[in-house]
C-alpha cells in the first residue's frame, strides 16, 4: 500500500517539485494551493488536488487519512505586515501540527528556512546547532523560526518531525528569489557591497524536494531535527550576478555603495515605509542587505549523516539556464 501524503504549499515552486517527487516515488498526494494555473497542472500529475485557502479549506480536513503531511505553505517575502507572517507561518503550523495528530499521521516534514541565522555578519560553514540572532531581521525570519520551534517540539514516538532548511531555490516556477534578482540584473545596474565578495549558495529546487522526501523515508533517524540543505556551491555574489547578465545579455555595470550607506539606507527605508499608505516594499530592507553584503555558508555533514543526502545538481547552472524564462516572464 503507498504511503498517502498532503502536501501544503504544492503550487509553489518548491510545491510542484516535490510532488512530482513524492509521485514519482509512489505515494498517494493530496496537494493543496491557491494557484489554479498550478492546481491544472497537479492533476495531470495524477493527484488530488485541492484548490483553496487552508485556512478556508480547515486543518483536518485537508490532514483527514493522510501519513505525513509536508508542510511547505508559507508567506515568503522579505517585506509585509507582522501579522500576516504570523497567521500564514506560525497559526497555521500549529493548527496543521495539531490536525496532523488527530488524523493519525506519523511524519511531519516542515519547510523551514536559513533566514532565521540572517545577521549582519558572514558566517561560513554554518551548522544546525549555530546560534540564531537575538534580534530576527524581519517577521519572515522570526516567523519561521517559531514555527519550527513548534514542529520539533511536537516530535515524539509514532509522531516523528523534521524541519528542512533549504538555502535560496532556485527552479523554473520560482517566484521569490531569482525574479527579484533579475529585475535588477534587467536594469543593467546592481549595488554592490563590500566589493562582492559575499559567498552566496544556492539549492536548486530538485535536491530540495528530495531532501524533503528523503526527511520522511529517514524520519525515524532525522526525527526532532533541523537540517540545512544547499547545492554545496558557494561563489561570490558579484560573479552570480555578471554571469545571469551574460544569461540575459545584459551588460550589469556594478555600483559600488559604501556599507554604512546601505545599513542606514535599510534601516531608515523600512522604517519609512511602514509609515506608508499601502507599506510598499522598501527598494533595500535590512534582510536584503544581509543577503547581499555578507557570505553565508553551510556545513551538510548532517544532511549527509541523517539522510543520506548528496546534491545532485548544479545549481548555479539551473539559475542560468532558467534565467531567461524568468526574466521574460
Amino acid at each position: 500500500m503507498s504511503r498517502r501524503a498532503l502536501v501544503t504549499g504544492a503550487t509553489g515552486g518548491l510545491g510542484l517539485a516535490l510532488t512530482q517527487a513524492l509521485v514519482d516515488a509512489g505515494y498517494a498526494v493530496r496537494a493543496t494551493g491557491r494557484s489554479p494555473v498550478a492546481i491544472r497542472r497537479l492533476e495531470s500529475m495524477g493527484v488530488e488536488a485541492v484548490a483553496g485557502d487552508l485556512f478556508d479549506l480547515g486543518p483536518d480536513a485537508v490532514c483527514r487519512d493522510v501519513d505525513v503531511v509536508f508542510h511547505a505553505a508559507a508567506l515568503s517575502s522579505p517585506w509585509g505586515p507582522d501579522d500576516a507572517f504570523q497567521r500564514a507561518n506560525v497559526d497555521l503550523t500549529r493548527d496543521l501540527i495539531a490536525a496532523a495528530r488527530r488524523a493519525g499521521a506519523g511524519s511531519f516534514v516542515f519547510v523551514s528556512s536559513p533566514s532565521v541565522y540572517a545577521r549582519w555578519a558572514d558566517q561560513t560553514g554554518l551548522t544546525e546547532d549555530t546560534p540564531w540572532p537575538d534580534r530576527p531581521l524581519n517577521a519572515y525570519s522570526r516567523t519561521k523560526g517559531e514555527a519550527e520551534r513548534l514542529v520539533l517540539a511536537a516530535d515524539a514516538p509514532g509522531f516523528r518531525t523534521v524541519a528542512i532548511r533549504p538555502r535560496a531555490i532556485i527552479g523554473p516556477d520560482d517566484a521569490v528569489l531569482l525574479p527579484r534578482i533579475l529585475r535588477l540584473v534587467k536594469r543593467g545596474r546592481f549595488p554592490q557591497f563590500r566589493d562582492g565578495q559575499a559567498l552566496v549558495e544556492l539549492t536548486d529546487v530538485r535536491d530540495a524536494a528530495r531532501a524533503i522526501l528523503l526527511a520522511d523515508l529517514h524520519r525515524d533517524a532525522a526525527g526532532g531535527q533541523a537540517i540545512n540543505i544547499t547545492s554545496g556551491q558557494p561563489l561570490p555574489i558579484r560573479d552570480l550576478i555578471q554571469r545571469l547578465g551574460q544569461a540575459l545579455d545584459v551588460e550589469v555595470r556594478t555600483i559600488a555603495v559604501p556599507l554604512a550607506v546601505g545599513q542606514a539606507l535599510s534601516v531608515g527605508a523600512d522604517a519609512l515605509c511602514r509609515l506608508l499608505p499601502g507599506r510598499p516594499e522598501p527598494v533595500l530592507t535590512p534582510y536584503t542587505l544581509s543577503t547581499l553584503a555578507w557570505s553565508q555558508t553551510f556545513d551538510l555533514e548532517r544532511a549527509r549523516r541523517l539522510l543520506g543526502y548528496e546534491p545532485a545538481h548544479d545549481a548555479v547552472r539551473t539559475a542560468l539556464g532558467v534565467a531567461p524564462g524568468l526574466a521574460a516572464s
